[in-house]
């Protein structure tokens, strides 16, 4: 297979297994291509791209630049807080306008969940879903897969604990699409008022005890508290959160086995995990930020039909 059954990205959930291979196979070329002295090709030198940001962004909205840039592209980059829409613009007519200056392909992120979607049946342009709301992250999704098969060799057969704030996290569902289509187990793991009723009927398995679930994994993707998204109160503190959901070392030492460990990003130091954590060896954090940009690249040299 060298082409996507989709002419979008817009959820893990829509593309299939072939779909999500063919991705991480075309990052592993493009990985080794940002690792050269020289590290731009001209493979989409003729193809103009727009980032359409409203929602803040740091890693996802660089990482996509940088992607775009060493893939020679041309970049236009939008940020909604600077823009029309706040004087009440729909977002049809921003993407038209932005359309109209011969736009090939669209990466957004919207705190709408369904944004994407949306846009995708409305406008005659490519659309990267970059995050929607607490619904789906797919190239998240693709780079965690992307990091677990280059670590472990492969990912089928192998055991994911997702734990934290699996309620309001995109990543957390896009991760359990793509884990599950490429044929690994998959576990939550955090306070029932953190993890979403839907979820059983995923076919993942439910933990709530953090020491039982790490020893069960090989890999703990641990999620932000996204306190920016909570209107109420869903754990009493921080504090009693980090007590029984908090990564530290003492716990991942007394481990029966050595387990890798993830972080989407940004890192709540001292809540989710600590410091010795992320930083210590058995951390993968930095090569998730490395592989992002790889398999960004991938992601849209296939949708530009480059393959």
């Amino acid at each position: 297979m060298t082409k996507l059954s989709t002419k979008h990205l817009l959820g893990i959930k829509e593309i299939t297994a072939d779909d999500i291979n063919l991705i991480l196979n075309t990052a592993e070329s493009f990985k080794e291509v940002i690792n050269r002295p020289i590290k731009k090709v001209p493979s989409l030198r003729d193809i103009t791209i727009a980032n359409l940001f409203f929602e803040n962004s740091t890693r996802t909205k660089l990482s996509f630049e940088l992607a775009e840039r060493r893939l020679s592209a041309d970049v236009v980059s939008f940020s909604a807080a600077a823009s029309s829409v706040k004087k009440g613009e729909t977002l049809i007519d921003t993407v038209n306008n932005i359309l109209a200056m011969k736009v090939d392909l669209i990466v957004m992120r919207h705190p709408n969940p369904g944004a994407a979607v949306f846009l995708s049946k409305h406008v005659d342009a490519k659309i990267i879903n970059a995050g929607d709301g607490a619904h789906e992250h797919p190239t998240q999704a693709l780079l965690d897969a992307f990091s677990i098969k280059e670590k472990l060799g492969s990912i089928k057969g192998k055991k994911i604990a997702i734990v934290g704030d699996v309620l309001h996290s995109r990543v957390a569902l896009s991760n359990i699409f793509c884990l599950q289509k490429l044929g690994a187990e998959v576990m939550v793991c955090g306070p029932t008022t953190l993890i979403p009723k839907y979820i059983s009927h995923l076919g993942v398995k439910v933990e709530h005890n953090l020491r039982k679930a790490l020893e069960w994994c090989d890999v703990a993707n641990m999620l932000r508290i996204q306190l920016e998204r909570q209107d109420i109160k869903f754990f009493p503190s921080l504090r009693e959160y980090t007590m029984l959901y908090g990564l530290n070392k003492e716990l991942l030492d007394s481990l029966s086995k050595k387990i890798i460990i993830m972080h989407p990003g940004p890192i709540n130091r001292g809540v989710e995990i600590t410091s010795d954590v992320a930083d210590s060896d058995q951390s993968i954090i930095l090569e998730q930020v490395e592989n992002g940009v790889a398999v960004r690249m991938a992601v849209l040299f296939l949708l530009a039909g480059r393959a």
